[in-house]
Parts: structure tokens; sequence; C-alpha cells
């Protein structure tokens, strides 16, 4: 198993937040896609290795995806699920889960360059490498254009029925940046291909599912929690229908990391129903478990 890479201001803030001297950040909503392919008779997985110098989970692998803009409650032409059956699947209400499902399309786009969306609702665009779509991607990444005026403008349908929803994950109350992120699955669509044009990363690469898990618990791959977890949970399925469909009825209740410091003033931190995380931070003087 990996061992977690720690970030050194850990321990005392969860210390902090134990002495009541510390009030836990609201964390933002967010949403991340993992872009499935079958590569032979196993599928793939898309993911991207975040720059050293971003503020959270710098040098780690993971999938595109990032924060809910304001923006993503605008009206949109919609195709799949009802808005209502996004929201009691989230658990959220139906402005919450059409700007996360938005979201999640978004922020695939902007990072991967791979839209879920096409002309109607039997469709997705075949091809979005084009310079006109490239400035209409770096226009959406600057927040100079509103994903709902995007498709509006070239008259897109979100297919949402392209989506699954696969987890939920909250950023544990002791840290600094918190993001309440809900994790989907999506094939990608006939036709298109992931770039490299993610600001936020210095390596992409398609992975075979084992070979993504073994890295990380070789200690190759750096993760957080909730990406080898959801890694770990597709290790069963042989091709991408069958881990779409192998989301339903997946368990969206949020995981969300819990502290305590014991009589020796060790810290215990652990992942509810995720016992490979658990963690211990020793007392001042004395080293981690």
């Amino acid at each position: 198993m990996g061992k977690m890479r720690v970030p050194a201001a850990w321990p005392e803030r969860i210390r902090a937040l134990a002495r009541g001297e510390l009030q836990p950040v609201v964390p933002r909503r967010a949403a991340t896609v993992l872009l499935l392919k079958d590569d032979g008779h196993l599928p793939v997985v898309h993911m991207l290795r975040r720059r050293a110098s971003m503020a959270f989970a710098a040098g780690a692998y993971a999938f595109p995806g990032g924060g809910v803009d304001p923006r993503d409650e605008r009206p949109v032409r919609w195709a799949g699920p009802a808005l209502e059956d996004w929201a009691r699947a989230l658990g959220v209400g139906p402005a919450e889960a059409q700007a996360v499902v938005c979201a999640a399309v978004r922020e695939t786009f902007e990072e991967s360059g791979v839209l879920l969306a096409g002309p109607d609702a039997g469709t997705v665009v075949a091809d979005t490498t084009g310079e006109d779509w490239e400035r209409d991607r770096t226009a959406l990444v600057a927040h100079d254009l509103a994903f709902a005026d995007f498709l509006d403008r070239r008259g897109l349908v979100l297919r949402t029925d392209l989506l699954r929803a696969f987890g939920r994950w909250i950023t544990p109350e002791f840290e600094e940046r918190r993001y309440d992120t809900w994790f989907f699955l999506a094939a990608l669509p006939a036709g298109q291909r992931t770039r490299d044009v993610s600001g936020e990363a210095d390596r992409t690469a398609w992975l075979r599912l084992a070979d993504a898990v073994g890295g990380y618990d070789r200690g190759e791959l750096a993760m957080l929690p909730p990406t080898v977890s959801m890694l770990r949970d597709l290790l069963p399925y042989g091709s991408v229908a069958a881990a779409l469909d192998g989301a339903a009825g997946r368990d969206l209740a949020p995981v969300i990391a819990t502290a305590a410091v014991d009589a020796a003033g060790a810290v215990v931190l652990t992942w509810p129903g995720h016992d490979e995380f658990t963690f211990t931070l020793a007392a001042p003087g004395g080293e981690a478990q």
C-alpha cells in the first residue's frame, strides 16, 4: 500500500482544530470526471499530474475537474436524466445539482479538450481540436465565457446521460483549501481525443487501472485518498460499459476524514469506510506511522 504524503501544516492545524482554535473553511463545490476508454480488453483512465507549483495536491495524479462556477447554474439545454433526478442522486437541490453536473462537463473540456455535449440529445460533437474550439476553451478557463453561453452560442445540448455519479468526498475540516467533490464516470466520446491542455498539469496519461493503483501502492505515483479509492473501486470491471453499469446504485454519502488527538498527543486520521488511509501523526518528537 502506498504511503500518504501528509502536508507539513496538517499536525498543528489538526491540534488547533481539536483545541477549538481553528474555524473550518466552508468547502467549495467541485466536480471531477474519470474519463474511460477500452484498450484491448481492459479499460484505461485519463489522469493528470498536478504541477509542483500548485497550492492544492501539488505533484499528485488526479482526474480532470475543478470548482463550480456560480454561472454553472444558468439554464442550459439538457439531455438525459431530469434535473430533479440528478438532484435526488447527488443529494442536493436542483440548482446545485445543475451546477455540479455543468462543472463536471465544463472542467473536463477545460482540462482535457473532451466535451460531453452535442447538437441534439442523441449525438456528441466529434472533434474539438480546431482553433475556434481552442479559443472558446481558453475563454472558459479564463472565466471570460460562461459555460451556458458557450453551449447556447454553439447550439449544443448538455449530454448528462453520458455521466455516471460514482462518489463524493469532502476535504477534511483542518485543510486550508476545502472541496465538496462529486466524482463521475464517462466514456471518451467516439471521434474525440484528450489533449495536454491543462495549465494545472505537467503530465497527462492514459493508464490502466491496475497500473495506476500499482504505481500508488509502490509509492511511485502520488494520489489523494479519493483518487486511489475511485481507481480501486473500478478494478473489478473489465470494460468501460461494465464500469458505467456498475455505477448504478453507488452510495453517494460524502466521505470525510476525521482526526482525533489521543492522550499521548498523537493525531489519528481516519477516513470512514477506507481503513487503508488511516494514518497516525506522532506527538512532537515522535515518528509518524
